[in-house]
């Protein structure tokens, strides 16, 4: 039945748009008029272009448009293109992960760049959670799909999303505002206002505040998902001359709010035991709210998240002609501070603690979060040679990174009871976490409780860049496409701890290195060790027995270890594409292009831990360590398509096939966070796409996209030894969030209101995807096959009325009308099951939201 619509549906896109003999890119226009199909300008390719002629896979999408489908920021955009997905995790500042076309990196690592970039009036946005803020008074948005490897001052391995702001005018004062009210309490300002202050200066203000109460409330009273952030962006335009314009932006942001808790979305059935929970000492499970119910009515156990971050920058951009060529600057700086407290247990127990203020912090810890500064500059010169027939561009790109990030964990009360019951059961008696830290201790075992580690982890990043990009004209109706861009990435990476103590963990090390454990089985040995060590709360400190030499006991064993190192690459990208126009409103077009993303650092304090430790301690081999470095992603990608447009109506198809070698990955155990590059990960699909006008104020938009991403059943060549384990279990696994099928249809009017001068907005969209998996791997290590998101229908809808001399209008909405609470990333609970009796934790996207929107403008 799934397979038979989600056919259906792409064939209805397909047969529509072959049914006419022109086909055109995506671009949802918002023009009032009523009639005509009007050109719509994009800068894809750092050229002013008509959408219709550009041999690239974009959608422009007008501010328009985002607000009738709710979007108020980058998260949301998956209701408007089936082929972009959006995911965060405990926090929403740093736990973010962008996909395009099933292609993305997870953001729960620093030292982890996007598979999709993100621009911003031309300045590239280092990481996802910098970006993340409010779409108010844009120009327009366009999704670049396929990597971008000789445009744009960064190379991305999957896509770009460009935004562009509203410049100020020098002709005209204009500005708006709207107001918001909704469920859960919601108030949301936007304002923003331009126009001259002299002939050849503009200015423009905008300002946006959005406030909400969580829509999450745990078994212990602790809200969470609530909205608290505010931006305010100022420009100045100046154009001294006919050629010569200078653009200045400056912003300041802030969030403060109360995210994300998870629900556990299956209990392990050792929790499920009521005398295994007595066993242990624990007073309950710390679980009342789990499963499937416990999803669908939004039902948490954790404690109090917060999460939090303010930044500010500026950019410049200037533009001079200089005759028989254009030159263009853009140079930026930004400041982004974030923090975050999170009781990361996710259940109501006192077992750990994530950032200082939280249930189990110690005082005097720094706190948890990312402070990234970032510089760039770039300079490009183009312009056109040989009567027109050539449209040449060269450039240069210069960033530098500065990532500071900070971790403090702290063990709480009922760590090692809770530890015990949740991976040993009743096989060692009661709490043997602690009872067996004795035999390291003199016979007196030790309480984890108050361990912690404040760990510091710094990566400075340099890059320099060449880049070209030419279109030649070989007829009137056929276009050839060529770039190149040669890129070099040093960074330096480092883990320093800035304190740290563990009583229990040093117990178990000295147990385990002086033989006194040798009678428990290995298996028991190895959660001792890696339990009480909780890698984000253990010292790097733990000393070896005298009678091994003392020391680091990281010699032998693999516990968290301080690094520093420098990784360097350079790659050539290019890009060759082939256009073919046979008349004006069709175009034809194919490409092939090699894309790279920058490897870097795992910011972890297991990023560099001994990988031989029984053979150091059996054979007294060298210990070797892991490298703390993960390796660039390199993507050949190729595609194939045709655009145009017949009367009122666009379409497109593009199909599209992707190889990438070293994909960068990041999963997270239940233990720890780990960042491997997997050999091989391939992407095929095709996307449809169709919109227009049907009648007069009546407009239509369609799309899908037929996906197939996934690990190959060699997924593993070329990777390092260690990693072959873990990879060969996702070979012949699609990627998460990546649906076989997706798609979005809205229909719009926008008119009078019957024979009245008052306007009438009446619009709806439906958004459509297949099931897709939520875990990194497909199974658990006893082959259980872990559960996957099932598919769904999301409804959207607003109706709006605009008075008669258009200054005012009045709008409804609604967005996730059938309430479908869809699971975003699961992964498992942190210290609770084993292989086949695990506890899952899920986090998922907003549940139904309405409200009113009051909107003017003069």
């Amino acid at each position: 039945m799934k397979t038979s619509f989600r056919i259906a549906m792409l064939a209805s896109v397909c047969s529509l748009t072959l049914a006419a003999p022109a086909m055109a890119q995506s671009g949802m226009d918002t023009a009032d008029e009523t009639s005509g199909n009007d050109e719509i300008i994009v800068t894809a390719t750092l050229r002013e272009a008509s959408v219709q002629d550009i041999p690239l896979a974009v959608t422009a999408i007008s501010p328009t448009s985002l607000e009738r489908q709710g979007v108020v920021d980058v998260k949301q955009l998956a209701s408007i293109s089936p082929s972009f997905s959006f995911q965060s995790t405990q926090t929403e500042t740093s736990g973010i992960a962008i996909r395009v076309r099933g292609v993305g990196t997870p953001g729960n690592n620093a030292g982890l760049e996007s598979s999709v970039g993100i621009f911003i009036d031309g300045v590239y946005q280092s990481r996802p959670g910098v970006a993340l803020g409010e779409l108010v008074d844009l120009e327009r948005l366009e999704l670049l799909r396929g990597p971008q490897g000789t445009l744009f001052g960064r190379n991305t391995s999957a896509g770009v999303l460009s935004i562009s702001t509203k410049k100020p005018s020098l002709t005209d004062f204009d500005g708006f505002a709207n107001v918001t009210y909704g469920n859960y309490d919601l108030m949301n300002l936007q304002a923003g206002v331009g126009g001259p202050i002299s002939e050849n200066v503009g200015f423009r203000l905008t300002g946006s505040w959005r406030k909400r109460d969580g829509y999450v409330e745990s078994a212990g009273g602790a809200e969470s998902h609530n909205k608290d952030r505010w931006i305010l962006r100022g420009q100045l335009y100046f154009e001294p001359s006919a050629d010569l314009s200078i653009r200045l932006i400056a912003d300041y942001s802030k969030i403060d709010e109360k995210c994300c808790d998870g629900v556990i979305f299956r209990e392990t059935e050792l929790a499920l035991n009521p005398a295994n929970i007595a066993l242990h000492g624990l007073p309950n499970s710390g679980v009342t709210f789990s499963g499937p119910s416990a999803l669908r009515n939004l039902q948490t156990n954790g404690g109090q998240f917060f999460n939090g971050a303010k930044q500010w920058g500026f950019s410049g951009e200037l533009k001079y002609n200089l005759g028989g060529a254009k030159l263009t600057y853009i140079g930026s700086y930004r400041d982004y501070e974030s923090s975050s407290t999170a009781e990361t247990d996710f259940v109501g127990l006192r077992i750990f603690t994530q950032g200082i203020g939280g249930e189990s912090s110690v005082p005097g810890q720094p706190p948890t979060g990312d402070r990234i500064k970032s510089t760039t500059h770039e300079l490009r010169i183009q312009g056109d040679a040989f009567d027109g027939k050539l449209d040449w561009l060269i450039g240069g790109f210069f960033g530098d990174e500065k990532i500071v990030s900070t971790a403090t964990a702290t063990l709480g009360t009922h760590f090692q009871a809770a530890a015990s019951a949740f991976n040993f059961g009743t096989a060692l008696g009661p709490n043997p976490l602690f009872a067996f830290t004795a035999l390291g201790n003199g016979g007196i075992p030790v309480n984890a409780a108050g361990a912690n580690a404040a760990n510091q982890f710094n990566q400075q990043g340099k890059t320099y860049s060449i880049f070209t990009h030419n279109v030649f004209d070989l007829t009137d109706k056929l276009s050839l496409t060529l770039g190149a861009r040669y890129v070099s990435e040093t960074k330096d990476g480092s883990f320093d701890q800035l304190q740290g103590a563990n009583g229990a963990c040093q117990a178990v090390v000295n147990g385990l290195l002086s033989g006194a454990y040798n009678a428990l089985p290995a298996a028991v040995r190895g959660g001792l060790q890696s339990l009480n060590c909780f890698n984000t709360a253990t010292p790097v400190s733990i000393t070896a027995p005298t009678g091994l030499g003392g020391g680091l006991a990281s010699r032998f064993l693999p516990l968290p270890r301080e690094f520093s190192d420098t990784f360097k690459d350079d790659e050539l990208t290019y890009t060759a594409q082939i256009s073919y126009k046979p008349n004006t409103d069709t175009l034809l077009y194919g490409s092939f292009s090699h894309g790279f993303k920058s490897g870097g650092f795992n910011l972890d304090p297991t990023a560099a831990i001994l990988s031989n430790s029984a053979a150091v301690l059996t054979t007294g081999a060298a210990p070797q360590y892991t490298d703390p470095r993960f390796s660039s992603e390199k993507i050949d990608a190729y595609e194939v398509g045709f655009k145009a447009t017949l009367g009122r109506i666009n379409a497109n198809v593009a199909l599209f096939h992707m190889d990438i070698n070293g994909f960068q990955q990041l999963e997270f155990n239940g233990l720890q966070f780990r960042t491997f590059n997997v050999g091989k990960v391939k992407s095929t699909g095709v996307e449809a796409e169709l919109f227009g006008k049907l009648a007069d104020y009546v407009s239509l938009n369609l799309s899908g996209t037929y996906l197939n991403t996934r690990y190959p059943s060699d997924c593993t060549a070329g990777i390092v030894a260690s990693d072959v384990p873990t990879i060969s279990r996702l070979c012949g696994a699609k990627l998460v969030r990546s649906p076989r099928f997706s798609s979005v249809a809205g229909l719009t009017y926008d008119g009078p209101l019957g024979g009245s001068a008052w306007g009438l907005l009446a619009n709806v969209n439906l958004q459509y995807s297949d099931s897709f998996r939520v875990q990194v791997q497909p199974r658990d290590t006893n082959g259980t096959l872990f559960p996957v998101q099932e598919n769904f229908f999301k409804v959207n809808a607003r109706i709006g009325f605009t008075t008669p001399d258009k200054r005012f209008t009045v709008e409804f909405w609604g967005t996730n009308l059938s309430n479908e609470i869809t699971r975003t990333v699961t992964a498992n609970t942190p210290l609770r099951g084993v292989a086949g009796a695990r506890s899952y934790l899920t986090f998922f996207d907003e549940p139904r939201t309405y409200g009113l929107t009051v909107r003017t403008k003069f």
